[in-house]
């Protein structure tokens, strides 16, 4: 059995010392790879979020200020 063991062992490659730069040629080509959207999508995207962002915003003061003014009634 401890034969088995000793046969299994997987060789792990050296550690250069060029990991790094390895890394970030890779990751370049990944990047390269990437399928962007377009500038009208990202535009489209933008403003969407932009507008519901601001009907959220809106809507939260509303409530805000209408608990406020709930809470001075009760507590007047």
């Amino acid at each position: 059995m401890a034969a088995n063991n000793s046969a299994k062992k997987i060789k792990k490659p050296a550690a250069s010392g060029n990991g790094v730069i390895n890394f970030f040629k890779e990751l370049k080509a990944e990047i390269k790879r990437i399928t962007w959207a377009s500038k009208e999508n990202v535009k489209k995207a933008t403003a969407t979020v932009l507008i519901f962002c601001s009907i959220y915003v809106a809507m939260v003061g509303l409530l805000d200020v209408g608990f406020k003014n709930l809470v001075e009634v009760i507590f007047k």
